[in-house]
């Protein structure tokens, strides 16, 4: 297992991190640990979890599975999504957020988070509230880093400025859905995070099972996420014809190099240069090994190329125009 680091701090995670959002669901308790002290075994050191995943019997079972090996891990977990029943059950507001570092230490069984991330933007509490409250968190130990997820560029960006000018704590990662199937995030995230030496830790990066290999076209499946998922999970969002001519050319470079089709598309992020860490999830112990065999080899150039093209975004303004006018300049 390769490490990189994690944006703009000195901390190295492992080029894999384990997703736990299937732990205590889909995955029991049991097995949920087996994976947690395999993924260790393997090298592995990132974890990320959430409040709200299984009403928190994810991060529960993520603090027992690591109760003597704190150390080895880098202990991620969000906040943003209700909990409760009650008004402030949810949201940024300094009284959630506090409530919600204590609530997730508690079940985590640590005194502190390595890096505690918003889950989602919050246009009901200002930025600059939650970024004191944030701060407030890391002066005070509980939390390490702070990180950012499914934000919009300017959103991040406005955070990472407030932040600078008033020399708070900023952000050093976003955790955005990132895929060879949902490739947004290359028209403004991927270069501004670049740009700032923010983390990239894509969620969904088999595009909830998508690249898996296990859909056909015109076959909609009778049971699991795509079945009866909404939004980004559901069948329809997944099922076009732009996204099965990417598994096709996955599962022919998985078939030429003997290899499976989720472990080339997880690979192809891994030598995506933006990219930190992929979050990998498993509903079964087959499924993890079979992600964890995502590393230890690379495709080749040609191969890797072959996926960015057939993947890639259509040309759109204003980087076309931009595009267009270096080359121009280059000319000159």
């Amino acid at each position: 297992m390769k490490y990189k680091t994690l944006g703009k701090s000195g901390v190295l995670v492992s080029e894999l991190c384990l997703g736990a959002m299937t732990f205590g669901k889909e995955v029991n308790e049991q097995d949920s640990i087996r994976m947690i002290h395999q993924f260790l075994h393997n090298g592995g050191n990132f974890i990320d979890t959430a409040d709200v995943y299984v009403g928190g019997e994810s991060e529960r079972i993520v603090g027992k599975a690591i109760k003597d090996r704190r150390e080895e891990v880098v202990l991620a977990s969000k906040v943003r999504m209700r909990v409760g029943a009650y008004p402030n059950d949810f949201g940024y507001s300094r009284r959630r957020v506090l409530a919600g570092i204590d609530e997730s230490l508690e079940r985590l069984g640590t005194d502190y988070l390595d890096l505690y991330q918003l889950h989602v933007w919050d246009n009901l509490t200002p930025i600059e509230e939650v970024i004191r409250t944030l701060d407030d968190l890391v002066t005070s130990g509980k939390v390490r880093y702070i990180g950012c997820s499914n934000f919009l560029a300017w959103q991040l960006m406005k955070a990472l400025a407030y932040s600078d000018f008033h020399q708070y704590a900023r952000f050093i990662s976003v955790q955005p859905q990132y895929s060879l199937i949902n490739r947004e995030m290359d028209r403004e995230v991927l270069s501004l995070c670049e740009e700032e030496n923010v983390g990239v830790i894509p969620w969904a990066p088999l595009g909830g099972g998508f690249l898996t290999g296990k859909y056909k076209r015109n076959e909609k499946p009778a049971s699991g996420r795509l079945s009866n998922g909404i939004g980004e999970s559901s069948w329809e969002n997944r099922a076009t014809e732009q996204n099965f001519k990417v598994l096709e050319a996955v599962e022919e470079i998985a078939l030429k190099i003997n290899k499976t089709p989720a472990q080339v598309a997880l690979n192809w992020l891994l030598g995506k240069k933006e990219i930190t860490s992929p979050i990998f999830g498993a509903s079964s112990i087959e499924q993890f090994e079979e992600n964890i065999g995502s590393t230890g080899w690379t495709l080749t150039k040609e191969e890797w190329t072959k996926l960015d093209e057939v993947s890639k975004l259509p040309d759109e303004y204003p980087l076309r125009f931009i595009e267009k006018f270096q080359r121009h300049i280059g000319e000159q």
